[in-house]
């Protein structure tokens, strides 16, 4: 049997709630992650930690794996206890160099999967977040917009082909 899908799952896919938190301001994820830890017991499954990952890329002729570089990694895994005694699991993987915000973002990945209390202010930061993510993809489409080249102004007569 298939579980249902929680308004906010439907929304925002879980898989995109870090990229939706990390578009609006750290610091108010900060505060909501605090304010959730002091509604509910958290315990850190794994510490948060930061630091560079390499990047794995496959040759596309060879086959042969490469390194081309490394990025800024930050994970963070949390289990979240209710005062009930139920327990929910939340993480967060990010290209970013912040473990807090790493833990803020694991915290609030398990509230708003479990739609614990305290669910609806971390929904309104998904919302904040997908607005900020839709405002730059306008911006980036606009930009685009703006460099585009109409080559059919080019000359086509017979006139400007005299080189033969």
């Amino acid at each position: 049997m298939m579980p249902s899908l929680s308004p906010t799952e439907v929304a925002h896919g879980r898989a995109h709630w870090p990229r939706l938190l990390l578009a609006c301001p750290a610091e108010s994820v900060r505060v909501l992650a605090r304010s959730l830890c002091e509604q509910h017991q958290v315990q850190d499954i794994q510490l948060p930690q930061s630091g560079l990952a390499l990047l794995k890329l496959r040759d596309s002729a060879q086959g042969d794996a490469y390194y081309p570089g490394e990025v800024p990694l930050a994970i963070a895994h949390v289990r979240v206890t209710t005062a009930g005694g139920a327990s929910f699991e939340g993480a967060a993987q990010l290209l970013d160099d912040r473990a807090s915000l790493a833990r803020a973002i694991a915290v609030l990945d398990a509230v708003l999967a479990a739609q614990l209390s305290g669910h609806e202010e971390a929904q309104a930061l998904l919302t904040t977040g997908a607005a900020r993510l839709a405002e730059q993809a306008a911006q980036r489409r606009a930009l685009l917009a703006s460099t585009r080249v109409d080559f059919s102004l080019l000359g086509t007569t017979e006139e400007e082909n005299d080189d033969e």
